[in-house]
């Protein structure tokens, strides 16, 4: 079947153009998790808990973990390649009588990961450009609005580029796929061959439990919700799937593609910062937030070589930003397509000339804008929004990969309408681990960076999963549950068959 016929098939009809291929949406998947960027931006949380060791250790195992995930997406998405992602594999797969609760729910918590991810990486974003500012500048002091001023603009440069430029989207991103592999190269090659090493023992020998937990492997596994978060957005594709070209065989390639690219490049960055850093005790005493433009700073002896250095993760930041407002609107297109959140007649409009989301698009910006605005009170709040990401990601996928195991297990393998991509017979042991690994991403993805908790490190990404997942319920139990029926028929099915098998 073609594309059409597949939309079709699910009672869906074609709005978008299919502009995206292998390698644009290949360079979407890199950049919505931006791992090598990750392992530099967020170096502090993983030495603070984990340290150098803690950190090389815990990052091969969150690789093995999330290509467990992804194999289990991709079998998934090749068989169910439409928008909504997690939500429709769910209403597809799951028992008849759990099908619309299970679907709604996991609507939801992917909707609100998607968003929290779009605000987070953007606030990240803002970060960088104000620390750059503050090294060329010295003297300037940075107030809170100024930043806020800033996330503004990269959320309005993400609009700009979604839709005025939302026909050379694929293109862009194709081009900041190169700019992905040779920026890595640049800092890489800068790193090793200027700085000075630490030791082997240093590097492969030093835990450290800075949050005082009661021990060490503990505050290793709080630490590694950083470099989890450096592979959000892995499902990425799955969500632009009605707009790429013969999306149930690229979608799956392009997921495991990324994670093995953002893998390698971010392991091997980790690897070589920990030797180029300098001493530990040094860089977990300085103030400021991003220690890896000091040791830049150091290396080059440049305020110059060191902005274009750091200029280089912003560049692909934004362009994770901007993928990420593409992909967040997508989510949120698709599931109020089915009626799923309020206001869903205008939030699923797409504009006919464009063929784009205006509205989600929108929606997407002008959440994240009330977002920022939790900075101006406590920056600490706002920055649960890294927990919040991983909790949303990891729960929206153990739903989705229980409801597939139990289809594996009740269902002959013959009678399942299986995908282009099929794991076979390892795809119960692969989905077990999965799930394994998830469980625990997401329950550490809640803890406070401390064990002694206070109003400024208790992490409020419970306090806003739960809230808003309650808020979700009550919406159900009132209006939702009559008007929300799972994936509506906006056509005439026209491929014989039941995808349930």
């Amino acid at each position: 079947m073609n594309d059409e016929d597949i939309l079709a098939h699910f009672g869906k009809r074609q709005q978008f153009k299919r502009n995206f291929g292998l390698v644009s949406i290949l360079g979407l998947a890199c950049t919505l998790m931006l791992t090598w960027q990750g392992s530099i931006a967020n170096l502090l949380p993983p030495l603070i808990n984990g340290g150098p060791t803690g950190a090389i250790i815990a990052f091969p195992l969150v690789i093995f973990g999330v290509l467990c995930q992804v194999l289990v997406m991709a079998e998934m998405a090749s068989m169910i390649p439409l928008a909504g992602g997690e939500y429709n594999w769910v209403a597809v797969l799951a028992p008849q009588n759990l099908s619309n609760f299970l679907s709604y729910t996991v609507g939801w918590v992917t909707v609100i990961a998607w968003q929290a991810a779009c605000a987070s990486v953007a606030w990240i974003n803002t970060l960088l450009i104000v620390a750059v500012a503050s090294i060329n500048w010295p003297t300037y002091s940075m107030q809170m609005w100024h930043a806020v001023l800033v996330f503004w603009a990269v959320i309005l440069l993400s609009v700009f580029v979604n839709t005025y430029l939302g026909r050379a989207f694929p293109s862009i991103e194709a081009m900041v796929l190169i700019l992905h592999i040779v920026g890595f190269f640049a800092i890489l090659i800068v790193l090793v061959y200027l700085a000075p090493k630490n030791s082997s023992e240093m590097v492969f020998n030093t835990f450290f439990n800075g949050g005082g937990f009661s021990s060490t492997a503990q505050s290793a596994l709080i630490g590694s919700v950083t470099i989890m978060y450096s592979f959000n957005g892995v499902d990425g594709a799955t969500h632009m799937a009605e707009e790429i070209e013969n999306s149930a065989v690229v979608i799956p390639r392009a997921m495991i593609l990324s994670v093995f690219i953002n893998g390698v490049t971010g392991y091997a960055m980790l690897i070589a910062l920990c030797f180029c850093m300098g001493p530990l005790d040094e860089l977990l005493s300085g103030a400021f937030p991003f220690p890896f433009m000091i040791i830049l700073l150091k290396i080059t002896g440049s305020t110059a070589a060191t902005t274009v250095l750091a200029s280089i993760i912003i560049v692909t930041g934004i362009s994770g930003s901007i993928g990420l407002m593409a992909t967040a609107s997508r989510m949120l297109w698709a599931f109020a397509r089915e009626d799923g959140v309020p206001l869903s007649r205008y939030v699923s409009r797409i504009e006919r000339h464009t063929a784009l989301p205006l509205y989600s698009i929108g929606i997407t910006a002008l959440i994240s804008i009330l977002l920022s605005l939790i900075a101006l009170g406590s920056t600490t709040a706002f920055s649960a929004l890294t927990g919040l990401t991983v909790a949303g990601f990891y729960s929206a996928f153990m739903v989705s990969a229980c409801v597939m195991l139990w289809r594996r297990l009740v269902t002959p393998a013959d009678q399942i309408a299986w995908g282009p991509f099929r794991l076979g017979r390892f795809g119960v042991p692969i989905t077990v681990l999965a799930l394994v690994y998830s469980f625990i991403g997401w329950f550490f993805s809640f803890w406070p960076p401390v064990a002694e908790v206070e109003v400024k490190t208790f992490n409020w990404s419970t306090v806003v999963y739960f809230g808003v997942m309650g808020l979700s319920m009550v919406y159900y139990a009132v209006r939702a549950r009559k008007t929300y029926t799972g994936p509506k028929m906006e056509i005439v099915e026209v491929v014989r068959g039941d995808r349930r098998g």
